[in-house]
């Protein structure tokens, strides 16, 4: 038997025994490792300006926590309060109120009256109000396991990061292709996650902070619906639906239709049709000739199922999980295909 062959036995048996002892820590140095290479590009350029890598992967660690982690704690911990101290009067005089308005809605809707009806009639506001409570309790119970995940993302990314230069070295030394390909895999990789991240992460707070600024106005949580407005536009074509549609509805209901009808005109001409539908494509095309060092494409449909796909298989952290894992098949197959036209060069 060869050496080579005989190491590599010994190393899968010995890989195998690595993802055994660090199991529970494989989901955080998965998203930390996708998140750093994904911020290299402005790592680098950091680097370069501050002429030091501490400071460089210091400043992205912080602005990550800042921008991400903080965000979806405070999300958590909101949620949490305000399962915990769900008024059951106010719940059941919330839910009078709506019979009484569907029981005024004119015989014109008959249809769309005792469509409700029949599904306010299934309802048991008792029965609600105690799986309220319970959600709450589940909240509290999970946020201290979600933040020691974020914890350890950050502190992982922090040293992915700040060692990037020499892990990448001794990755590309260990792939069996030439070093100008595993360069050439490394960039495509990176440049293709970096649109997608960036795009996203820029997106997302753009959208959440029209969104949430705006329902400042109404007396509502600007901080918490603009997070949650970010989340959801994660989501192609409905995802903005599933956040001001509710309030629309809920200002309806209570009343205050010329707030309804403000809420639904701004939602879909300011955020809908002008972030979206222009801004969006602006910022996509700015991270691609300016950020990152090769220009490329990946197609919206294909974030929005690889986003699903991930978020369905590994929970929340498949938002970043989902994406990098397609961007990496797409920069496997450009490589195969560069890969197949030299073959077919050389064979000719």
């Amino acid at each position: 038997m060869r050496p080579v062959y005989f190491l590599i036995f010994i190393a899968a048996i010995t890989i195998f025994f690595m993802i055994e002892l660090f199991n529970p820590f494989l989901k955080a140095i998965f998203v930390a490792l996708l998140l750093a290479v994904a911020t290299n590009s402005l790592t680098v350029f950091l680097e370069n300006r501050l002429k030091s890598k501490l400071i460089a992967t210091t400043i992205m660690s912080i602005t990550l926590a800042g921008i991400f982690f903080i965000p979806v704690l405070y999300c958590i911990f909101a949620f949490a309060n305000f399962f915990n101290h769900v008024d059951q009067q106010a719940l059941i005089k919330g839910f009078s109120s709506i019979k009484f308005w569907v029981e005024n809605i004119s015989d014109d809707f008959l249809f769309l009256k005792e469509q409700l009806n029949q599904i306010l009639a299934k309802i048991n506001v008792g029965e609600v109000a105690q799986k309220t409570l319970s959600v709450g309790g589940y909240l509290g119970k999970n946020s201290a396991g979600f933040m020691i995940d974020m914890v350890l993302i950050l502190i992982f990314y922090f040293f992915f990061t700040l060692y990037s230069t020499g892990l990448s070295t001794f990755v590309k030394d260990l792939l069996p292709i030439n070093k100008e390909d595993s360069i050439t895999l490394f960039y495509e990789s990176s440049n293709v996650m970096t649109v997608v991240l960036y795009s996203i992460l820029i997106t997302a707070i753009f959208e959440g902070f029209l969104f949430g600024f705006f329902l400042t106005f109404y007396k509502y949580d600007g901080l918490l619906l603009g997070v949650l407005y970010g989340f959801a536009s994660l989501i192609p074509v409905v995802g903005g639906v599933i956040m001001w549609l509710p309030l629309v509805i809920y200002e309806a209901i209570t009343g205050s239709i010329t707030n309804a009808i403000v809420i639904a005109i701004y939602s879909i001409v300011i955020i809908s049709i002008f972030a979206d539908t222009f801004a969006k494509p602006v910022i996509i095309k700015y991270i691609n000739q300016k950020v990152v060092k090769t220009p490329t494409q990946v197609h919206e449909i294909l974030i929005f199922f690889s986003i699903v796909a991930g978020l369905s298989t590994f929970g929340f952290w498949g938002m970043i999980i989902g994406p990098a894992m397609v961007t990496f098949f797409i920069s496997i197959m450009h490589l195969l295909k560069t890969y197949t036209e030299d073959y077919k060069e050389n064979v000719s």
